[in-house]
């Protein structure tokens, strides 16, 4: 028998895909402190919600504790209306927006995906409204980092896309000296009705700070249903 009739076993075996193998994302080491960052500021937020009508109370009121527990817009007009300086209403509100902005990048930077996830069930975005959404970042990242300068999930997106620290810093600088500028106006044009408010909420001091911590309570208890 010759060697041309022998029939030797294939060395090689069938044909390896050369296809892409997904590599999972890991999470480096320091994730889970933008996790405990991130809790500590619900804290905080939950606290002035809870508390805000004492914080702006006409007797004693401490405003810039109000932003540094939260820098919603209500209660940067609040804020206001309670007679913050203007020096003290920029810087502590704009590291309070910046930190809580960071907080959130950098939770998208260490998690990707999967954090997007859980803010649209904290949030409670439908799949359609979180897939329009990305795409929309996608599309008008410049516009939709200054515009929403106080959204998670625009900033959890900027993680997760890893936008470049320099281009991130100048649109949200921009947006967030925006958002304030536009506050600190609205705040002087309905001074009247901020200061009839801020005294009905000082009269009723009591049942207002009730009503709110309810308010906490069931929100809480939503998100945690979520």
């Amino acid at each position: 028998m010759s060697d041309a009739d022998t029939e030797l076993p294939d060395p090689v075996g069938p044909p390896v895909s050369t296809a892409p193998v997904e590599v999972l994302h890991q999470p480096p080491r320091w994730a889970p402190l933008t996790l405990v960052a991130f809790v500590a500021l619900v804290i905080a937020t939950n606290v002035a919600n809870a508390t805000w009508a004492t914080l702006v109370d006409n007797d004693s009121p401490n405003p810039g504790l109000l932003l540094l527990l939260s820098s919603r817009n209500r209660y940067l007009a609040f804020a206001l209306g309670a007679d913050i300086s203007v020096p003290v209403y920029a810087v502590v509100g704009m590291a309070r927006i910046a930190l809580a902005f960071a907080v959130c990048h950098l939770i998208g930077r260490a998690y990707s995906y999967q954090a997007t996830g859980w803010f649209k069930k904290y949030l409670g975005f439908t799949d359609d409204a979180e897939k329009a959404f990305d795409r929309g970042f996608e599309k008008a990242e410049w516009a939709l980092i200054p515009i929403f300068s106080g959204s998670n999930i625009v900033a959890v997106l900027t993680g997760v896309r890893r936008t470049p620290i320099p281009k991130l810093i100048l649109l949200l600088s921009i947006g967030i000296a925006g958002r304030l500028a536009l506050i600190w106006w609205l705040s002087r044009f309905f001074d009247d009705q901020l200061d009839s408010f801020l005294g009905f909420t000082t009269r009723y001091q009591w049942w207002v700070l009730g009503a709110s911590v309810l308010s906490v309570v069931l929100i809480n208890l939503k998100n945690v249903r979520r």
